[in-house]
């Protein structure tokens, strides 16, 4: 099957997006399968995800989301807002604020001039709920876990995906994020597995920041694990309710707002355009 698609990025956190509703056949091959043969940076196209654009029954527009492993997820934070610029640019619709189907719920990612600023909704603090197999009451805020020759703290928080969030005392730039980051994803508390975020505190409005991404490994930007870092360095009292989160891709600005929500404003880049051919099955 010949396929086209559309390479994005958001702080060089880069997706391969397929408009399945022009092309529906798609969504009948294996989309794990799928995702992991365009996602492999030598023998594919390259990229942390795939993004399917799909129609939706409750909201403007469905989207999916195959992590390079091909494990599909809830939610990505930067996939959404290149998700919106796509739709925008090509007069898919005309609204400023969109209604976005995903499995952590329907988001609404709006213009904000050049950038997309995304309403991420609550912050998930419940346990079970994140999910994280620990037995206490909610928030979970420096939860000790010993991973090799480290005696982590861990902050947990879901955007509609879980992450755990560690703040470290000293330069993550050489961090061993690699080593740590997989350990602590898999780690057995974690049933759905976890993202994972190193972090550095700047100042009250600055935070640094590495992700290590459930099913992707480490990549240049998160847009959910700025959010989750964002929220916990402000349950722990660490930050102002604005904060701007400095990744390896650049910066994302993440507000906690009264209403509960929080906010996520960044960038959204189109890359190039292409075909391929694909080889897979279909689904049985």
């Amino acid at each position: 099957m010949e396929i086209s698609f559309t390479k994005m990025h958001g702080l060089g956190n880069d997706f391969i997006l397929i408009n399945c509703i022009e092309q529906p056949g798609v969504t009948s091959l294996k989309l794990e399968d799928l995702s992991k043969t365009l996602c492999h940076r030598r023998f594919g196209i390259g990229a942390d995800q795939i993004l399917l654009l799909c129609p939706s029954e409750i909201a403007d527009f469905k989207m999916k989301i195959y992590n390079a492993d091909g494990g599909e997820v809830e939610m990505c934070g930067n996939g959404i807002r290149c998700f919106a610029r796509y739709i925008w640019d090509r007069g898919l619709s005309r609204k400023d604020v969109l209604e976005i189907e995903t499995l952590a719920g329907i988001i609404k990612p709006e213009r904000a001039g050049d950038m997309v600023k995304v309403d991420m909704g609550e912050p998930i603090l419940e346990p079970e709920k994140i999910p994280v197999n620990i037995k206490s009451s909610p928030p979970i805020i420096d939860y000790p876990m010993q991973i090799k020759d480290r005696n982590f703290k861990i902050t947990c928080v879901s955007m509609g995906n879980p992450h755990a969030v560690i703040f470290l005392g000293e330069n993550i730039s050489d961090f061993p994020v690699s080593m740590y980051g997989p350990l602590i994803e898999k780690h057995p508390i974690f049933p759905k597995r976890t993202n994972v975020e190193f972090v550095n505190v700047q100042s009250r409005t600055k935070l640094l920041m590495r992700v290590w991404e459930r099913g992707s490994g480490e990549t240049m930007a998160c847009g959910t694990g700025a959010s989750a870092t964002g929220v916990a360095a402000m349950l722990k009292g660490l930050t102002e309710r604005n904060v701007s989160v400095q990744l390896l891709g650049g910066d994302l600005l993440i507000q906690w707002h009264a209403n509960n929500h929080v906010y996520m404003t960044g960038p959204a880049a189109e890359v190039f355009q292409g075909k391929i051919d694909v080889h897979l099955t279909e689904r049985s």
